[in-house]
Parts: C-alpha cells; sequence; structure tokens
C-alpha cells in the first residue's frame, strides 16, 4: 500500500518514495491556459508549496515526472521557462523592506545562474 505523501513539498520526492499522487495538472493546465495572473489562497498545510514545485516542473519542461498524467498529453513540451521561486515561509522580516530586499536578492542570484548556464 502506498504511503500519504505527508510534509513532501516536491513532486520529485513523492514519485522517489512511491507516495499517493492525486493528479491535478489538468487544473493547473487550464490556469496557465486561461489567466495572466493567479493568486493562490490556501490554508497552512494544503499542498500550495507541492502545487508550486509542480507549476515549477512543468514550466521547466521535465516531461519525465509528468510520464501517465494529464499534462503528458495536455502540455506544450516544446516550449520552456525559467522559474524562480521566492518564499517568505523560512524568514524571520523586521519590515515589508527587508522583505522585498530578500526577494530582489534571490532575483539577482537567479538570473545570475539562468543566465550562467545559458552561455
Amino acid at each position: 500500500m502506498k504511503r500519504l505523501p505527508i510534509g513532501i513539498q516536491t513532486l520529485q520526492k513523492i514519485y522517489d518514495s512511491n507516495a499517493v499522487y492525486i493528479d491535478k495538472i489538468a487544473y493547473a493546465v487550464r490556469l496557465i491556459e486561461q489567466y495572466d495572473y493567479v493568486f493562490l489562497a490556501r490554508p497552512r498545510r494544503f499542498g500550495k508549496s507541492l502545487f508550486l514545485d509542480t507549476l515549477k516542473e512543468l514550466f521547466e519542461g521535465n516531461r519525465a515526472l509528468f510520464s501517465g498524467l494529464a499534462a503528458e498529453k495536455m502540455h506544450d513540451w516544446s516550449k520552456t521557462w525559467p522559474v524562480t521561486r521566492i518564499s517568505f515561509g523560512r524568514g524571520n522580516f523586521s519590515s515589508f523592506t527587508n522583505a522585498i530586499f530578500r526577494a530582489w536578492k534571490m532575483m539577482i542570484r537567479r538570473a545570475r545562474h539562468d543566465l550562467f548556464y545559458q552561455l
């Protein structure tokens, strides 16, 4: 019997641990196709991190992770996009300015990383 993926926040770890995964990729593909901007407001421990990781894997073109899932047929695998993920979950921010500064640093670091690997 497969175990529940309690505390697992990445699609790769779910596959590696052979845990239960409910395929909600069709919803993600519809969000991508229908909206330019999406605000996700869900309670704590409600799968936001896993959903965002799933979107990241989709945008980065990691087709192997979606073998047998809805996205394998629905998604245009010829297109990939760089993904920058900014999390404020582990930070202790004394001000809004501090949080924005940290986000800016993360984006610069990611841009440098992407530029390095494109050369």
